[in-house]
Parts: structure tokens; C-alpha cells; sequence
């Protein structure tokens, strides 16, 4: 149950910053407020790890396989593209779309058991949950 609290806080925490990384943009530049929410995500970062935790750096060097690391990197052009996509299409819709895109490819990810997950079974009812989720959207575009 409490990973089920820790998502919904995740997802409003995402939409939070959304909004607040487009209205930044205004003011500046979009590579601008990206780099400047990175830097201070590394700050925050930085800050937890001096208090709570103190693991070594040194074992970021034994990843396997090494291409895990770029979760930064993509961290810089998921919030690109957050940013963009809430400037054209208006919060709501933006997360809808992300949310969706998010599920199919987890779901993918899942199914073939890529980057180290397990493979999962393809299953009707989460393709008719994916299904009720995009007809959701198109719903909610029109109206």
C-alpha cells in the first residue's frame, strides 16, 4: 500500500514540476530552466546523501552494463520534453499523453524483459486497461 501513496505522490510531484519547469522557460530559455532544475536536483541530491546515506561514489563504477548510467542524461531530456509538451498542449493533456506513453512502454519493457527485467506474459486485460486508457484521451480531447 504504501508504494501505491509513494506513486500518487510521485505522479503529482511530476505534474507539480511540469508546471512550474514551463513557467521557468518563460523567463529564460528551456535549456536554461533544464539545466538549472538538474543542477539543483543535484544540490537536493548532494544534501540527502550527506545526511542519510554516505554510500560510496566508487560503486556507481561497477554498473552493469554501464549503459544504466544514462539515467541522467535521459532525466535531462525527459524534462525537455515534459516542459515542451505542457507548453503546447496544456498541463492536463500533457500528463495524460505521458502517463499513457509511460504505461505502453513499461508494459514493453515488461513483455520482453528488457534491460534486466523479467519477462512478463502478454496479457488481454492489461492491453484493454492501455486500450480504456487512450480512448480515455481521445474522450478527453474532444470534449
Amino acid at each position: 500500500m504504501l508504494g501505491f501513496f509513494i506513486a500518487l505522490l510521485s505522479g503529482a510531484f511530476m505534474s507539480i514540476q511540469g508546471v512550474f519547469n514551463t513557467q521557468v522557460t518563460k523567463s529564460s530559455s528551456i535549456w536554461v530552466a533544464n539545466a538549472f532544475v538538474q543542477f539543483t536536483a543535484l544540490l537536493v541530491c548532494l544534501c540527502a546523501w550527506l545526511v542519510s546515506d554516505r554510500s560510496s561514489f566508487g560503486a556507481l563504477f561497477k554498473v552493469q552494463p554501464k549503459y544504466m548510467l544514462l539515467g541522467g542524461a535521459i532525466g535531462a531530456f525527459i524534462t525537455y520534453t515534459v516542459i515542451k509538451a505542457m507548453d503546447m498542449l496544456g498541463p492536463a493533456k500533457a500528463v495524460m499523453v505521458i502517463v499513457i506513453s509511460q504505461l505502453i512502454v513499461a508494459y514493453l519493457i515488461e513483455l520482453f524483459g528488457l534491460f534486466g527485467t523479467e519477462k512478463q506474459p502478454l496479457e488481454m486485460r492489461k492491453l484493454t486497461g492501455m486500450g480504456i486508457a487512450i480512448l480515455g484521451i481521445i474522450i478527453f480531447k474532444w470534449t
